[in-house]
């Protein structure tokens, strides 16, 4: 469900680049291995603090959600906080795309390009991603979907144990990529989706 980059842009910079061979931070986290971790109880305060910091930074911004699998109680998931904002339509959220940047969010321009009902955004730190922002159409498709199953979840308890349980095998199966591991989940998410 969570699309994912291969490559970030970033802006130009004047600085010389370094000459170690170390990747930056923002290259560590882009190439980070998919991890599930147990619940963590801090996850949902971890969302309300960034809602509001987004609420604050862009009021064009409809409405905020937490989405994915840590936004359900007891749910082991990747430590990553998903969120879900809400524009009028896609022209607002290509509007977006440099205000983000400068309010610490980082993106591929070409990953954004092949999506078209949608927009992605990470933050990270310390070469370790905390946040994915899925910027959509309010009330739209996209919105609809990833909080209907946000709520089966949070519903059936039998449907978020499969679902852990499929995450804990994909995590060990695409390790090393993310993008993958997203699509193997969609088979699952569809089904849940299609019995609603």
């Amino acid at each position: 469900m969570h699309g994912h980059v291969r490559q970030v842009a970033v802006r130009s910079s004047t600085r010389t680049p370094r000459a170690s061979a170390e990747p930056s931070p923002q290259a560590q986290a882009i190439h980070e291995e998919v991890r599930i971790a147990p619940c963590d109880p801090s996850w949902p305060l971890r969302f309300s603090l960034e809602r509001d910091r987004l609420l604050a930074l862009f009021p064009q911004v409809l409405a905020v959600e937490h989405i994915g699998s840590t936004a359900v109680a007891g749910m082991e998931a990747k430590p990553v906080i998903d969120i879900l904002a809400g524009v009028t339509d896609m022209a607002a959220a290509d509007a977006l795309f440099e205000p983000l940047l400068t309010g610490g969010y980082t993106t591929s321009r070409a990953f954004n390009s092949q999506l078209t009902d949608r927009r992605w955004f990470m933050r990270c730190a310390n070469g370790t991603r905390t946040h994915h922002l899925h910027v959509v159409v309010h009330l739209g498709p996209v919105w609809a979907e990833r909080i209907l199953f946000r709520d089966l979840l949070r519903a059936d308890a039998g449907l978020a144990r499969s679902y852990s349980r499929l995450k804990a095998r994909l995590a060990v199966r695409f390790r090393h990529d993310r993008e993958a591991y997203t699509r193997a989940k969609g088979e699952f998410v569809a089904e849940a989706l299609a019995r609603t």
